[in-house]
Protein backbone atom coordinates (compact mmCIF):
# COMPACT_ATOMS: atom_id res chain seq x y z
CA UNK A 1 0.00 0.00 0.00
CA UNK A 2 1.36 3.40 -0.74
CA UNK A 3 1.56 5.51 2.34
CA UNK A 4 -0.19 8.19 2.09
CA UNK A 5 1.89 10.38 4.41
CA UNK A 6 4.12 10.55 1.26
CA UNK A 7 1.04 11.83 -1.67
CA UNK A 8 0.27 15.39 -1.10
CA UNK A 9 -1.52 17.16 -4.00
CA UNK A 10 0.20 19.93 -5.34
CA UNK A 11 -1.95 22.97 -7.37
CA UNK A 12 -0.88 25.93 -8.54
CA UNK A 13 -2.61 29.61 -8.38
CA UNK A 14 -1.49 30.49 -11.92
CA UNK A 15 -0.56 34.83 -11.69
CA UNK A 16 2.08 34.40 -13.83
CA UNK A 17 5.66 35.66 -12.16
CA UNK A 18 3.64 36.17 -8.82
CA UNK A 19 2.25 32.20 -9.11
CA UNK A 20 2.56 30.26 -5.88
CA UNK A 21 2.15 26.43 -5.50
CA UNK A 22 -0.69 25.09 -3.05
CA UNK A 23 1.02 21.95 -1.18
CA UNK A 24 -2.04 19.71 0.43
CA UNK A 25 -1.01 16.71 2.50
CA UNK A 26 -0.02 15.12 5.80
CA UNK A 27 3.37 15.47 7.56
CA UNK A 28 3.44 18.60 5.84
CA UNK A 29 4.67 20.35 8.18
CA UNK A 30 8.28 18.47 8.69
CA UNK A 31 8.89 18.81 5.75
CA UNK A 32 8.62 22.71 5.65
CA UNK A 33 12.09 23.43 5.19
CA UNK A 34 12.76 21.45 1.80
CA UNK A 35 9.18 23.27 0.33
CA UNK A 36 9.88 26.14 1.79
CA UNK A 37 14.21 27.30 1.38
CA UNK A 38 13.61 27.31 -2.27
CA UNK A 39 11.35 29.95 -2.53
CA UNK A 40 12.85 32.26 0.22
CA UNK A 41 15.30 34.97 -0.77
CA UNK A 42 17.08 34.57 2.60
CA UNK A 43 17.97 31.69 5.15
CA UNK A 44 15.22 33.54 7.85
CA UNK A 45 11.85 33.29 8.60
CA UNK A 46 9.62 34.42 11.49
CA UNK A 47 6.54 32.49 12.61
CA UNK A 48 3.58 33.95 13.71
CA UNK A 49 1.10 31.85 15.35
CA UNK A 50 -1.73 32.21 18.33
CA UNK A 51 -1.66 31.29 21.67
CA UNK A 52 -3.86 27.97 20.76
CA UNK A 53 -1.98 27.07 17.64
CA UNK A 54 1.39 27.48 19.22
CA UNK A 55 1.68 25.32 21.84
CA UNK A 56 0.43 22.25 19.20
CA UNK A 57 2.26 23.21 16.14
CA UNK A 58 4.81 25.64 16.35
CA UNK A 59 7.78 23.35 17.17
CA UNK A 60 7.19 20.83 14.96
CA UNK A 61 7.10 23.68 12.11
CA UNK A 62 10.39 25.40 13.23
CA UNK A 63 11.90 21.81 13.74
CA UNK A 64 10.41 21.22 10.00
CA UNK A 65 12.28 24.64 8.68
CA UNK A 66 15.27 24.56 10.75
CA UNK A 67 15.88 20.89 9.38
CA UNK A 68 15.73 22.28 5.40
CA UNK A 69 18.36 25.44 6.55
CA UNK A 70 15.58 27.83 7.20
CA UNK A 71 16.41 29.79 10.76
CA UNK A 72 13.28 30.67 12.91
CA UNK A 73 12.30 32.65 15.39
CA UNK A 74 8.53 33.37 17.10
CA UNK A 75 5.65 35.77 17.89
CA UNK A 76 2.56 34.85 19.30
CA UNK A 77 -0.42 36.91 19.50
CA UNK A 78 -3.90 36.71 21.55
CA UNK A 79 -6.12 34.19 19.72
CA UNK A 80 -9.43 36.04 18.35
CA UNK A 81 -10.10 38.44 16.14
CA UNK A 82 -9.21 40.85 18.69
CA UNK A 83 -5.64 40.53 17.22
CA UNK A 84 -7.09 41.64 13.73
CA UNK A 85 -7.21 45.23 14.78
CA UNK A 86 -5.04 48.08 14.60
CA UNK A 87 -3.46 47.47 18.01
CA UNK A 88 -2.94 43.77 16.89
CA UNK A 89 -1.24 45.12 13.74
CA UNK A 90 0.75 47.63 15.77
CA UNK A 91 1.86 44.73 18.59
CA UNK A 92 2.89 42.73 15.56
CA UNK A 93 5.09 45.06 13.33
CA UNK A 94 7.13 46.41 16.51
CA UNK A 95 8.14 42.71 17.16
CA UNK A 96 9.24 42.31 13.97
CA UNK A 97 11.57 45.72 14.20
CA UNK A 98 12.92 44.45 17.32
CA UNK A 99 14.07 41.39 15.43
CA UNK A 100 15.55 43.87 12.97
CA UNK A 101 14.18 41.99 9.97
CA UNK A 102 15.02 42.72 6.65
CA UNK A 103 13.73 42.52 2.80
CA UNK A 104 15.07 39.15 2.87
CA UNK A 105 12.98 38.23 5.83
CA UNK A 106 9.83 35.88 5.27
CA UNK A 107 7.26 35.80 7.20
CA UNK A 108 5.04 32.17 8.22
CA UNK A 109 1.41 32.41 9.02
CA UNK A 110 0.50 29.26 11.48
CA UNK A 111 -2.97 29.10 12.23
CA UNK A 112 -6.05 29.94 11.20
CA UNK A 113 -7.80 32.80 9.06
CA UNK A 114 -7.08 35.39 11.74
CA UNK A 115 -3.57 34.83 12.12
CA UNK A 116 -3.90 34.27 8.15
CA UNK A 117 -4.85 37.69 7.24
CA UNK A 118 -2.90 39.29 10.32
CA UNK A 119 0.25 37.75 9.31
CA UNK A 120 -0.19 38.66 5.40
CA UNK A 121 -0.80 42.21 6.34
CA UNK A 122 1.72 42.85 7.79
CA UNK A 123 3.91 41.41 5.24
CA UNK A 124 2.28 43.37 3.04
CA UNK A 125 3.47 46.37 4.44
CA UNK A 126 6.39 45.44 6.78
CA UNK A 127 9.43 47.28 4.90
CA UNK A 128 6.99 48.08 1.89
CA UNK A 129 6.59 44.17 1.39
CA UNK A 130 8.37 41.14 2.24
CA UNK A 131 7.72 37.66 1.22
CA UNK A 132 5.57 35.05 3.40
CA UNK A 133 4.31 31.95 3.27
CA UNK A 134 1.05 30.80 4.43
CA UNK A 135 0.40 27.76 6.58
CA UNK A 136 -3.25 27.16 7.61
CA UNK A 137 -4.04 25.14 10.62
CA UNK A 138 -7.62 25.10 10.35
CA UNK A 139 -10.07 23.77 7.61
CA UNK A 140 -11.66 27.14 7.13
CA UNK A 141 -8.25 28.55 6.44
CA UNK A 142 -7.21 25.78 4.44
CA UNK A 143 -10.17 25.97 1.67
CA UNK A 144 -10.04 29.81 1.99
CA UNK A 145 -8.35 32.18 3.55
CA UNK A 146 -4.76 31.36 2.69
CA UNK A 147 -5.40 31.40 -0.69
CA UNK A 148 -6.16 34.47 -2.98
CA UNK A 149 -3.37 36.62 -1.44
CA UNK A 150 -6.56 38.70 1.11
CA UNK A 151 -5.09 40.80 3.65
CA UNK A 152 -6.87 42.43 6.27
CA UNK A 153 -7.89 43.98 9.63
CA UNK A 154 -10.93 45.01 11.03
CA UNK A 155 -12.01 48.39 11.46
CA UNK A 156 -15.24 49.55 14.19
CA UNK A 157 -16.99 49.93 11.10
CA UNK A 158 -17.09 46.47 9.24
CA UNK A 159 -14.58 43.38 9.34
CA UNK A 160 -11.80 43.07 7.01
CA UNK A 161 -12.29 46.88 5.51
CA UNK A 162 -8.32 47.86 5.85
CA UNK A 163 -6.11 45.34 4.26
CA UNK A 164 -4.21 44.74 0.75
CA UNK A 165 -3.46 42.13 -1.85
CA UNK A 166 -0.47 40.33 -1.22
CA UNK A 167 0.10 37.33 -2.60
CA UNK A 168 1.76 34.10 -0.47
CA UNK A 169 4.84 32.52 -1.82
CA UNK A 170 3.37 28.58 -1.05
CA UNK A 171 0.33 27.35 0.78
CA UNK A 172 1.03 24.56 3.22
CA UNK A 173 -1.84 22.65 3.89
CA UNK A 174 -1.57 20.00 6.79
CA UNK A 175 -3.96 17.79 6.77
CA UNK A 176 -2.91 16.38 10.13
CA UNK A 177 -3.56 20.04 11.84
CA UNK A 178 -7.09 19.49 11.71
CA UNK A 179 -6.85 16.40 13.99
CA UNK A 180 -6.54 18.84 17.09
CA UNK A 181 -9.61 21.54 15.86
CA UNK A 182 -12.78 21.62 17.74
CA UNK A 183 -15.93 19.44 16.32
CA UNK A 184 -17.43 22.90 16.17
CA UNK A 185 -14.32 24.55 13.92
CA UNK A 186 -14.52 21.99 11.28
CA UNK A 187 -18.43 21.61 11.03
CA UNK A 188 -17.82 25.83 10.49
CA UNK A 189 -15.40 25.39 8.01
CA UNK A 190 -17.21 22.68 6.13
CA UNK A 191 -19.57 25.59 5.54
CA UNK A 192 -16.76 27.01 2.80
CA UNK A 193 -16.18 23.82 1.16
CA UNK A 194 -19.72 23.92 0.13
CA UNK A 195 -19.60 27.12 -0.40
CA UNK A 196 -17.33 26.37 -3.93
CA UNK A 197 -19.90 24.04 -4.55
CA UNK A 198 -22.95 26.26 -4.48
CA UNK A 199 -21.38 29.02 -6.53
CA UNK A 200 -19.80 27.35 -9.44
CA UNK A 201 -19.77 23.18 -9.52
CA UNK A 202 -23.02 21.78 -9.14
CA UNK A 203 -21.01 18.49 -9.44
CA UNK A 204 -19.07 19.32 -5.96
CA UNK A 205 -21.83 20.04 -4.06
CA UNK A 206 -23.29 15.87 -5.14
CA UNK A 207 -19.95 15.01 -3.65
CA UNK A 208 -20.25 17.14 -0.71
CA UNK A 209 -23.58 15.57 -0.11
CA UNK A 210 -22.49 11.99 -0.52
CA UNK A 211 -19.08 12.92 1.63
CA UNK A 212 -19.52 15.97 3.98
CA UNK A 213 -20.25 13.28 6.85
CA UNK A 214 -17.04 11.82 6.22
CA UNK A 215 -15.25 15.13 5.99
CA UNK A 216 -16.70 16.41 8.89
CA UNK A 217 -15.96 13.00 10.99
CA UNK A 218 -12.55 13.07 9.95
CA UNK A 219 -11.82 10.89 7.11
CA UNK A 220 -7.89 11.92 6.41
CA UNK A 221 -8.21 11.00 2.54
CA UNK A 222 -11.83 12.44 2.42
CA UNK A 223 -10.54 15.37 3.65
CA UNK A 224 -7.84 16.17 1.49
CA UNK A 225 -9.67 15.60 -1.38
CA UNK A 226 -12.61 18.47 -0.20
CA UNK A 227 -9.07 20.25 0.23
CA UNK A 228 -7.72 20.05 -3.12
CA UNK A 229 -11.16 20.41 -4.47
CA UNK A 230 -11.97 23.57 -3.16
CA UNK A 231 -8.38 24.87 -3.41
CA UNK A 232 -8.87 24.45 -7.43
CA UNK A 233 -12.23 26.08 -7.51
CA UNK A 234 -10.95 28.79 -5.72
CA UNK A 235 -7.07 29.00 -7.27
CA UNK A 236 -9.08 29.41 -10.93
CA UNK A 237 -11.58 32.23 -9.57
CA UNK A 238 -8.39 33.97 -8.36
CA UNK A 239 -6.27 33.03 -11.45
CA UNK A 240 -9.25 34.86 -13.42
CA UNK A 241 -9.46 37.88 -11.13
CA UNK A 242 -7.11 38.51 -9.33
CA UNK A 243 -8.04 41.82 -6.94
CA UNK A 244 -12.07 41.53 -7.24
CA UNK A 245 -13.16 43.58 -10.07
CA UNK A 246 -15.69 40.97 -11.14
CA UNK A 247 -16.04 37.23 -11.15
CA UNK A 248 -13.71 36.80 -7.65
CA UNK A 249 -16.64 38.39 -6.09
CA UNK A 250 -18.80 34.96 -6.51
CA UNK A 251 -16.28 33.79 -3.50
CA UNK A 252 -18.63 35.93 -0.65
CA UNK A 253 -21.39 34.34 -1.48
CA UNK A 254 -23.39 34.08 1.57
CA UNK A 255 -20.43 36.43 3.19
CA UNK A 256 -22.64 39.90 3.29
CA UNK A 257 -25.38 38.30 5.30
CA UNK A 258 -22.90 36.87 7.10
CA UNK A 259 -21.04 39.08 7.86
CA UNK A 260 -23.86 41.32 8.98
CA UNK A 261 -24.56 38.66 11.28
CA UNK A 262 -21.00 38.70 13.04
CA UNK A 263 -21.63 42.30 13.24
CA UNK A 264 -24.27 42.37 15.13
CA UNK A 265 -22.96 40.05 17.46
CA UNK A 266 -19.69 41.24 17.95
CA UNK A 267 -17.40 39.29 16.29
CA UNK A 268 -18.25 36.79 19.48
CA UNK A 269 -17.92 32.80 19.16
CA UNK A 270 -21.36 32.54 19.75
CA UNK A 271 -21.50 32.66 16.14
CA UNK A 272 -18.28 31.61 14.25
CA UNK A 273 -17.71 32.95 10.50
CA UNK A 274 -18.28 29.34 8.71
CA UNK A 275 -21.23 29.37 10.75
CA UNK A 276 -22.63 32.70 10.07
CA UNK A 277 -21.70 32.56 6.28
CA UNK A 278 -24.15 29.23 6.10
CA UNK A 279 -26.70 31.67 7.50
CA UNK A 280 -25.42 33.88 4.60
CA UNK A 281 -26.10 31.49 1.96
CA UNK A 282 -29.64 30.40 2.91
CA UNK A 283 -30.52 33.74 2.61
CA UNK A 284 -29.00 34.36 -0.47
CA UNK A 285 -31.30 31.61 -1.65
CA UNK A 286 -33.55 32.93 0.03
CA UNK A 287 -33.43 36.37 -1.75
CA UNK A 288 -32.88 34.40 -5.13
CA UNK A 289 -35.91 32.92 -4.95
CA UNK A 290 -37.52 35.18 -3.44
CA UNK A 291 -37.15 37.40 -6.60
CA UNK A 292 -37.76 34.50 -9.08
CA UNK A 293 -34.73 33.46 -9.76
CA UNK A 294 -33.90 30.13 -7.90
CA UNK A 295 -36.51 27.11 -7.29
CA UNK A 296 -37.42 26.72 -3.66
CA UNK A 297 -36.30 23.28 -3.91
CA UNK A 298 -32.54 23.69 -4.44
CA UNK A 299 -32.56 26.08 -1.46
CA UNK A 300 -34.44 23.38 0.60
CA UNK A 301 -31.64 20.79 -0.56
CA UNK A 302 -29.10 23.21 0.28
CA UNK A 303 -31.05 23.75 3.94
CA UNK A 304 -31.37 19.94 4.30
CA UNK A 305 -27.80 19.42 3.70
CA UNK A 306 -26.13 21.83 6.14
CA UNK A 307 -28.60 20.54 8.98
CA UNK A 308 -27.42 17.23 8.27
CA UNK A 309 -23.93 18.68 8.79
CA UNK A 310 -24.54 20.20 11.61
CA UNK A 311 -24.77 23.86 10.24
CA UNK A 312 -26.77 26.24 10.95
CA UNK A 313 -29.80 27.15 8.97
CA UNK A 314 -30.75 30.36 10.49
CA UNK A 315 -30.40 33.07 12.62
CA UNK A 316 -31.86 31.42 15.22
CA UNK A 317 -29.14 29.18 16.07
CA UNK A 318 -27.63 32.31 18.04
CA UNK A 319 -29.14 31.31 21.47
CA UNK A 320 -30.79 34.71 23.43
CA UNK A 321 -29.64 36.91 20.36
CA UNK A 322 -32.37 39.59 20.04
CA UNK A 323 -31.77 40.08 16.28
CA UNK A 324 -33.27 43.85 14.67
CA UNK A 325 -33.81 43.34 10.90
CA UNK A 326 -33.04 47.44 10.24
CA UNK A 327 -29.56 46.82 11.99
CA UNK A 328 -28.60 43.95 9.64
CA UNK A 329 -29.29 45.95 6.52
CA UNK A 330 -27.76 49.23 8.27
CA UNK A 331 -24.11 46.90 8.56
CA UNK A 332 -25.13 45.10 4.37
CA UNK A 333 -24.64 48.84 3.92
CA UNK A 334 -21.41 49.47 4.72
CA UNK A 335 -20.09 45.91 2.74
CA UNK A 336 -17.01 46.26 0.74
CA UNK A 337 -19.10 45.27 -2.67
CA UNK A 338 -21.43 48.25 -1.71
CA UNK A 339 -20.94 51.05 -4.58
CA UNK A 340 -22.72 54.38 -4.42
CA UNK A 341 -25.22 53.57 -1.82
CA UNK A 342 -26.56 50.30 -3.46
CA UNK A 343 -26.44 47.06 -2.32
CA UNK A 344 -24.56 44.47 -4.04
CA UNK A 345 -25.55 40.80 -3.90
CA UNK A 346 -24.24 37.81 -4.94
CA UNK A 347 -27.33 35.70 -5.69
CA UNK A 348 -28.31 32.37 -7.68
CA UNK A 349 -30.56 30.89 -10.37
CA UNK A 350 -29.50 27.41 -9.04
CA UNK A 351 -27.12 24.76 -7.05
CA UNK A 352 -23.69 26.33 -8.80
CA UNK A 353 -25.21 29.09 -10.67
CA UNK A 354 -24.50 31.74 -8.36
CA UNK A 355 -23.57 35.49 -9.96
CA UNK A 356 -22.98 39.24 -9.36
CA UNK A 357 -26.59 41.37 -8.55
CA UNK A 358 -25.80 44.84 -8.30
CA UNK A 359 -28.75 47.29 -7.03
CA UNK A 360 -30.45 44.92 -5.42
CA UNK A 361 -33.99 46.66 -3.82
CA UNK A 362 -33.18 47.28 -0.05
CA UNK A 363 -37.04 46.64 0.49
CA UNK A 364 -36.21 43.01 -0.67
CA UNK A 365 -33.54 42.49 0.86
CA UNK A 366 -35.44 43.55 4.36
CA UNK A 367 -38.16 41.56 3.81
CA UNK A 368 -35.66 38.09 3.97
CA UNK A 369 -33.86 39.37 6.79
CA UNK A 370 -36.98 40.20 8.80
CA UNK A 371 -38.17 36.88 8.33
CA UNK A 372 -34.86 35.01 8.73
CA UNK A 373 -34.93 36.92 12.18
CA UNK A 374 -38.32 35.98 13.33
CA UNK A 375 -38.27 32.95 12.15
Amino acid sequence: MTDPMTEPDTLRLDLGRRGYGIVIGRGLLSRAGGLVKPLLRGTRAVIVTDENVGPLYLSPLADGLEAGGVRTSAITVPAGEQSKTFAGLEDVMEQLLDQRIDRKTALVALGGGIVGDLTGFAAATALRGIDFIQVPTSLLAQVDSSVGGKTAINSRHAKNMIGAFHQPRLVLADIDTLTTLPHREVVAGYAEIVKHGLICDPAFFDWCERNGAAVVSGDPAIRQEAVRRSCAIKAGVVAEDETEQGRRALLNFGHTFGHALESETGFSDSLLHGEAVAIGMIMAFDLSHRLGLCPGQDAERVKAHFLQAGLPAGPDYVKGMRWDADALLAHMASDKKAADGKLTFILTRGIGQAFIAADVAPEDVLGVVSEAVAA
